[in-house]
């Protein structure tokens, strides 16, 4: 235990920190994930190679939410709950809660618990989620050199089917 007036990464005592802080979803994502041992995927335990060895990477970093949180904790720094739901937007405090406990679980979220009064619980990108800037940087410049082409072929594609 730290010293007293001194932050630490344990959890807050139910009812500190964040708001609906006794709102739990240890695990969010699906168990039926490919290559967890679900009979018939193929996966371990199974006697047959993963049908596709990214999808649990997938899984983790580009749920809906995942993503927005990771690129706001990013550019933004260490910021307490309020001022990243404000940063992330359009998300409600009972997911963001989720969000971060999952994150913090997967170690890509770093989350301080400061015993003063009132509670102060801060969140911050750790190292594990830093190391996913090159994925999100090749997928920033995949986008800017895509989308259009995306976008044009949906409009094809729209304009062909109706």
């Amino acid at each position: 235990m730290a010293a007293p007036g001194r932050p630490t990464t344990n959890r807050a005592p139910a009812g500190h920190g964040t708001p609906n802080d006794d709102t739990r979803d240890d695990d969010t994502r699906s168990n039926s994930t490919p290559g967890n041992g679900a009979p018939g995927d193929g996966g371990p335990g199974n006697g047959g190679p993963q049908a596709c060895p990214i999808t649990p990477v997938l899984d983790i970093v580009f749920s809906r939410w995942t993503t927005p949180i990771l690129w706001t904790l990013n550019r933004f720094g260490r910021q307490r709950f309020v001022e990243l739901n404000r940063n992330v937007g359009a998300i409600t405090a009972k997911v963001l809660t989720q969000r971060l406990r999952q994150l913090e679980r997967d170690g890509l979220v770093v989350r301080t618990y400061h015993p003063e009064v009132p509670p102060r619980v801060e969140y911050e990108i750790s190292e594990l989620g830093l190391s996913l800037a090159p994925l999100f940087a090749a997928l920033t410049d995949w986008s800017e050199e895509h989308l259009p082409e995306v976008e044009h072929a949906r409009a094809a594609f729209d304009a062909a089917d109706g």
